[in-house]
């Protein structure tokens, strides 16, 4: 066994659960401790997790991100590209990189962000700072349409997309509203291959994007 110690607080995990993550790691048979989000930046800055650990922080819990197939990638690059083409000055795209919220720290595959790359040096973007986060979903699918919107509705990011591979389409969630039962979002919307969506940032219509650019 291996223990985490950071400051006053000790998490016990199993040996492989970091170095293989598709060993099947012991269940916990007692309480296990939730990590806050500084607690979490900690063990970056100690090199207990690095970049090549494949995690991310949802709802103070380190989870492995969901492995991804060949299409995943290629999604990700045809969103960037689609979005790069209408975003308005004063915000820009970025793909996989961490965000900053409450209890979580997720790495949205692709997100539009206030600002430029130079106002994030000694912080990632909160969700003050984000008007559109995106979900590439194969294998995440059922992660992405619960724990992940529940983490962005929470937060009150205001559009959540997810690209949904294997229903070839797009799934549009707006107006987020915090629960006590459980966060999400009032709205949702489903777009085919053959719709067009509209990309709003501040309440203003940026531009429209087809569907079809989006999914391999």
């Amino acid at each position: 066994m291996q223990k985490l110690k950071v400051n006053n607080f000790v998490s016990v995990s199993t040996q492989n659960s970091v170095t293989n993550p598709r060993q099947t790691p012991d269940v916990p048979m007692e309480a296990v401790w939730r990590f806050s989000v500084e607690q979490y930046h900690q063990m970056i800055r100690l090199d207990i997790l690095t970049e090549d650990d494949p995690v991310e922080l949802l709802e103070g819990w380190i989870i492995y991100k969901m492995p991804k197939n060949p299409p995943h990638p290629a999604a990700t690059k045809l969103t960037l590209i689609a979005l790069e083409k209408i975003v308005p000055q004063g915000w820009y795209v970025d793909t996989q990189e961490p965000i900053t919220l409450e209890d979580s720290e997720p790495e949205p595959d692709v997100a539009i962000i206030q600002g430029n790359t130079l106002d994030y040096l000694d912080r990632h973007p909160s969700s003050q700072n984000l008007a559109l986060v995106v979900e590439i979903a194969d294998s995440s699918l059922e992660r992405d349409r619960t724990i992940k919107k529940r983490v962005y509705a929470r937060a009150g990011i205001p559009v959540y997309w997810i690209v949904n591979l294997v229903e070839k389409q797009l799934e549009v969630y707006t107006e987020p509203i915090n629960l006590p039962e459980e966060p999400t979002y009032k709205q949702r919307k489903d777009y085919s291959l053959s719709d067009e969506v509209t990309l709003a940032i501040a309440g203003l219509e940026v531009g429209r994007i087809n569907v079809q650019d989006l999914l391999p």
